[in-house]
C-alpha cells in the first residue's frame, strides 16, 4: 500500500507588522484547511498535518513540504492544500510570460511559486502531488475586487444571501510590501533561478480556485472554490478522475470563478485517471511535461 501525507493551510489573517500594517483578516481559510484535513485526508488514512494562521510561517511550510520529500517514495502521494490571500511579485528569472510571479501570502512573508517549484523538484520520481489552491492568481493587477452573493438555505421561508469576500491581497497593500521587502524577494528569485529551469520528475496536479486572470473569493464557513469542491466530493462518493472532478467543481461554480487544471513534471494518465486523493499506486514512466488546461 502506498503512502499517504497531507499539508493543509489556511490563514485567517497575517502579522500586520511584516504587511505594512495590513491584517488581511479572512473569515473562512482556518475551516478550509480543518475540512480538507477532517472530511478528506483522515478518512482516507493520509498522515496529516495542518498549518493554521500564525504557524503558517514561511519556515513551517517549506520544512512540512521539504520533510513529505524526503520520505515520499516512488507511488506514495503527497495531498497539499493552501486558504489564503494569493499576491503577484514582479518576476526576475523570466520564467513567467506576464513577467509577475505569483505567491501565497503566509504569516510572515510571501511564498514565491519559484519557492514552490524548488521543493516540487525534491520529490523522487513516481510521487504524486495534489495540490489544492483556493487563493486569488489573477494575471491582471487592475482588476476591481469580486463580490459574489450566493444564496444560503432558505430560513422560515425566506431566502438570505452571504458576500464572498475576495481573497486577493489589496493592489496598494502589494506594491507597499513589495517595496519593503523588494531585495528579499530578489533573494529569493536569484536562488531558485537555477531551480526553476529543471523537470519536475515527480507529478504535481494543481487544481486552483480561479483562472489567471480571476479572484477566488473567501465566505462565513468556507471559500467559494472549497465549499463546492466539497460539495462534488460528496464525503468520498464521487468516484471519477481529477480532470473530471474539476469539471465538476467547475460547473457549480460563476463565470467570474473557475478552477483550473494544472498538471507539471512527468506525464501520470493512470494518477489522473484515479479518483481524487487515492492512495492506490498509480506510476509514471515518462518524460516530464508541463501542462496547462481549462
Amino acid at each position: 500500500m502506498s503512502h499517504g501525507l497531507s499539508l493543509h493551510i489556511g490563514l485567517n489573517s497575517v502579522n500586520p507588522d511584516l504587511y505594512s500594517g495590513w491584517d488581511g483578516q479572512l473569515a473562512a481559510c482556518e475551516n478550509d484547511a480543518r475540512d480538507m484535513e477532517q472530511r478528506i485526508a483522515k478518512p482516507l488514512g493520509y498522515e496529516t498535518q495542518v498549518l493554521l494562521t500564525a504557524a503558517a510561517t514561511s519556515e513551517a511550510v517549506i520544512a512540512a513540504i521539504s520533510g513529505a520529500a524526503r520520505q515520499l517514495d516512488r507511488g506514495d502521494i503527497f495531498f497539499l492544500s493552501y486558504s489564503g490571500h494569493g499576491g503577484q511579485v514582479d518576476d526576475f528569472n523570466g520564467d513567467e510570460p506576464d513577467r509577475k510571479d505569483e505567491t501565497w501570502v503566509l504569516y510572515d512573508r510571501e511564498l514565491v511559486d519559484d519557492e514552490l517549484h524548488e521543493l516540487y523538484i525534491t520529490l523522487k520520481p513516481g510521487v504524486r502531488i495534489v495540490v489544492l489552491s483556493d487563493s486569488c492568481h489573477s494575471g491582471t493587477v487592475t482588476r476591481a475586487l469580486y463580490e459574489q452573493t450566493a444564496p444560503l438555505e432558505a430560513d422560515a421561508g425566506l431566502r438570505t444571501h452571504r458576500v464572498f469576500r475576495s481573497k486577493r491581497i489589496p493592489r496598494d497593500i502589494e506594491a507597499a510590501v513589495y517595496e519593503q521587502n523588494k531585495k528579499q524577494f530578489e533573494a529569493i528569485q536569484a536562488k531558485t533561478r537555477e531551480a526553476v529551469g529543471k523537470a519536475v520528475e515527480a507529478t504535481v496536479i494543481l487544481i486552483s480556485g480561479c483562472q489567471d486572470r480571476q479572484l477566488s473569493s473567501d465566505g462565513d464557513v468556507n471559500g467559494l472554490f472549497t465549499e463546492n469542491l466539497l460539495a462534488v466530493w460528496d464525503d468520498g462518493k464521487f468516484k471519477q478522475g481529477y480532470r473530471q472532478f474539476q469539471k465538476a467543481i467547475k460547473h457549480r461554480m460563476p463565470p467570474s470563478q473557475q478552477p483550473n487544471y494544472f498538471v507539471v513534471g512527468a506525464p501520470n494518465k493512470a494518477f489522473e485517471q484515479q479518483r481524487p486523493f487515492s492512495m492506490a499506486t498509480a506510476i509514471a514512466a515518462a518524460r516530464p511535461h508541463r501542462e496547462a488546461t481549462e
